[in-house]
């Protein structure tokens, strides 16, 4: 009779052992996260970076961020607008992510912004920032850990300004992104531009355009020339004669992924971020340290956005205690209660960064390594110019 006692009583605790792990199971709730970039193409290597960040602190948070275990579903967008909404819905219909994290190209950010923010998804960008959704389609769902598209092009018309030049000639592809840049520019260049050259978008020789700046000899060139075109004119513009004599500003043209392709032809070379790996911050510091042990190569500012946004989720929820409450955790995010790599931050009201920019070098670290160096602030603490448009 004490044996069959004794087997009962053990049967029981083994029934609420399991029914304790069972509840235990169901309050450790998963956190969803949709990671959207393109990652396959010339282009590929930014969606890279931007991934790799964001893994980075996922990793340094023993893959829970917030304590909730992390499932991270990584989207290539094939940098094709169609393709991205259809993804970016199947993320919220059939995945049911909580979160979607990413998109470094306007195209697609125009895409999918609003189908994502009418599904009252959470939704934070890690590169893109189209006026638009600074300005009149902001939303109170999507956030930004990255910039709004304009402010390094601003950011050097700011300092041509503050160096005193009077005649700048600008080139940038002919396309409406980089007409953009160039009215941006201006929009904080009091000077005048002698002209503006808009070169045949993935054209690779530029000697006709080196041959008209050299005669019309400005104080300096502002230069808008992302991916392999930046390259190519960066390359050109050390062996045109101009190198030394006319100085080169640029935006998204010298940076942390085409220096290792131009090299030794970009140091010296000025540009506009609002980040870089010799910021004086512990966050930074460890960023950089523990992303070049990672994965083998220089963090660049797409790592950096990436990495921010992760760390950015995980103390909002951290406060919140999970994703049920999205008000609150809304709430906590507007708050930005995390130290972000780059120093001062926190989130307009369009809920865009305000925070720091500055003129940055690209400069040699080893024979091998080529980085970006911020060498002075031009902005502080600064806001877009589309915030005011932004009506939530």
């Amino acid at each position: 009779m004490i044996r069959g006692i004794l087997l009962k009583s053990a049967g029981l605790l083994t029934a609420l052992g399991t029914m304790c792990q069972a509840a235990i199971a169901q309050e450790v709730q998963e956190l969803k996260v949709g990671f959207m970039a393109t990652l396959s193409g010339p282009a590929a290597v930014y969606g890279e970076h931007m991934r790799d960040g964001f893994m980075l602190a996922i990793n340094q948070s023993n893959g829970a961020l917030g304590g909730m275990p992390t499932n991270v579903i990584v989207v290539d967008d094939k940098l094709d607008p169609d393709y991205a909404v259809e993804q970016a819905t199947k993320l919220i219909e059939q995945n049911g992510i909580d979160v979607l994290v990413g998109v470094n190209f306007s195209k697609v950010m125009l895409a999918v912004h609003d189908p994502v923010v009418r599904s009252r998804t959470l939704f934070i960008g890690t590169n893109s920032g189209p006026a638009p959704i600074a300005g009149r389609n902001c939303s109170r769902y999507f956030f930004s850990t990255a910039s709004q598209d304009d402010q390094v092009h601003e950011t050097m018309g700011r300092y041509a300004s503050l160096k005193g030049y009077q005649q700048v000639v600008t080139i940038a592809p002919d396309y409406e992104a980089a007409r953009d840049a160039i009215a941006a520019f201006r929009r904080h260049f009091k000077g005048q531009i002698s002209r503006e050259l808009f070169p045949k978008l993935g054209q690779t020789e530029f000697s006709d355009e080196f041959n008209q700046i050299a005669e019309i000899e400005p104080d300096a060139i502002f230069a808008f020339m992302p991916g392999g075109m930046g390259v190519e004119l960066v390359k050109q513009f050390q062996t045109s004669g101009l190198k030394g004599i006319v100085p080169f500003l640029s935006s998204r043209t010298v940076n942390a992924v085409t220096l290792p392709y131009s090299k030794e032809t970009g140091e010296g070379l000025f540009s506009a971020a609002h980040w870089a790996p010799n910021l004086d911050n512990p966050a930074n510091k460890r960023f950089v340290r523990e992303f070049s042990r990672a994965y083998e190569y220089a963090p660049s500012i797409y790592a950096a956005q990436g990495y921010d946004a992760a760390k950015l989720i995980h103390f909002a929820l951290e406060l919140t205690g999970g994703v049920k409450d999205q008000e609150a955790l809304l709430s906590a995010i507007h708050a930005a209660p995390f130290e972000s790599v780059r120093g001062d931050f926190r989130f307009n009201s369009n809920q865009f960064p305000i925070q720091d920019f500055y003129l940055v070098e690209g400069v040699r670290r080893t024979s091998k390594l080529y980085e970006m160096e911020a060498i002075a602030r031009v902005f502080d603490d600064v806001g877009d110019a589309f915030a005011g448009s932004c009506r939530m």
